[in-house]
C-alpha cells in the first residue's frame, strides 16, 4: 500500500535541494521530516552513507514506509517530533554534514480524507501530525474559549475576520467534520481567491501540531548538530515559519566574529513555474540554506 502511496508524492524544491545543500560522497545527513522519502532518497544516492544517516518523522504511516524501504540498510530511522528527536541526537553527540527540514504537510496527509486536513475532501477535524496525541481540531473547535479561538486564528491563520469566524463557530458547536468547517466559514468573504476557509484551517493545524513552537525551539539544536562546513535547509510554507526561520538565520549570521552561519540563499529559493505545473502545492513553498563556519 506505502509503495502505491509514495508514487504520488513529489518532493518539493528537489532540484534546489540538492544544489544548494550539496551532498557529497560519504557525508552524514539528518532528515528531521523524512515523510515518504522523496529528499532522502536523493541525497542517500549522492552520499551513499546510510549507516550515517538518520530519516526522523512523528506520522506512523510514514515511519512504517521508511523502516520498510530502507530495511537492511544501516540508515537510523527515528519515530519521534523533531524537537525531541534533534535534543537526544544532541544529548548522543551526534553531528551531520547535511541537515534537512521540510515543515510542509505531506500532500498524502491533505488528500487521504479521514486524516482531517483537507478542505475539499470530508472528513473528521483530525490534523494530528501523530495521530498518538490526544489534541485534535475538533478538540480546538469545540472546547477552546472564545479568546483563545480568536488569538489562533489571528497569529496562526493572520484571518482579519476572525472574530466573526470563531462566533460562527461558537453559535454551530459541536463540529465534527472538515465540510461542516470549511462551508461555515464560506459566507464570510463573499470574493476570495482561496477558499474562505484556508487560514482557518492552517491556525488550527498549527495550533494542534506545535508547528511554530517547535521550530523555534529547535533552530539552535540544529545548529548544535552541525558539523563545521555542514549545510542546513529548511523549506517552509507560509510566512509564519519564514520569519522564525530567516530571523535565526539573520542572528547567527550578523554577529562579526561571533557569526555561527554563513546564509547561502540570499532571497529565498523558490519553485520554477515548470515545478508548480506538475505539483501546484509548490507554489508557496521557500527554500533557505545556511552553512556553519564556526562553533
Amino acid at each position: 500500500m506505502h509503495q502505491n502511496k509514495n508514487k504520488n508524492h513529489i518532493p518539493v524544491l528537489l532540484e534546489e535541494v540538492i544544489t544548494t545543500l550539496s551532498p557529497k560522497l560519504n557525508e552524514s545527513y539528518l532528515d528531521l521530516t523524512a515523510g515518504y522519502a522523496g529528499h532522502a532518497a536523493a541525497i542517500l544516492a549522492i552520499t551513499k552513507n546510510p549507516s550515517g544517516s538518520v530519516l526522523v518523522d512523528r506520522d506512523v504511516t510514514a515511519i512504517s514506509y521508511l523502516q520498510k524501504k530502507f530495511l537492511d540498510t544501516g540508515v537510523n530511522i527515528i519515530d519521534q517530533d523533531f524537537l525531541t528527536a534533534s535534543k537526544n541526537l544532541k544529548d548522543l553527540k551526534y553531528k551531520f554534514d547535511l541537515i534537512l527540514a521540510d515543515l510542509g504537510v505531506s500532500s498524502l496527509h491533505i488528500d487521504e480524507a479521514q486524516r482531517g486536513f483537507s478542505i475539499k475532501n470530508n472528513g473528521p477535524l483530525d490534523m494530528r501530525m501523530d495521530q498518538r496525541q490526544l489534541l485534535t481540531a475538533q478538540k480546538v473547535v469545540n472546547e477552546y474559549p472564545r479568546e483563545d479561538l480568536i488569538r489562533i486564528l489571528k497569529e496562526y491563520g493572520e484571518e482579519p475576520k476572525a472574530k466573526l469566524i470563531v462566533d460562527k463557530i461558537i453559535n454551530n458547536r459541536p463540529l465534527t467534520s472538515t465540510e461542516e468547517l470549511a462551508k461555515l466559514i464560506e459566507p464570510v468573504w463573499s470574493r476570495s481567491t482561496i477558499h474562505p476557509a484556508t487560514r482557518t484551517f492552517q491556525a488550527l493545524r498549527i495550533e494542534v501540531n506545535k508547528e511554530l513552537s517547535l521550530l523555534s525551539e529547535s533552530m539552535n539544536v540544529w545548529l548544535d548538530l552541525l558539523e563545521i562546513g555542514g549545510r542546513i535547509g529548511i523549506i517552509s510554507f507560509h510566512s509564519l515559519e519564514d520569519r522564525i526561520i530567516k530571523n535565526f538565520f539573520k542572528e547567527q549570521s550578523q554577529s562579526g566574529y561571533e557569526s555561527s552561519l554563513k546564509i547561502l540563499t540570499k532571497k529565498p529559493l523558490r519553485a520554477s513555474p515548470t515545478e508548480i505545473a506538475h505539483n501546484p502545492r509548490s507554489r508557496s513553498a521557500k527554500l533557505r540554506v545556511a552553512v556553519k563556519i564556526k562553533k
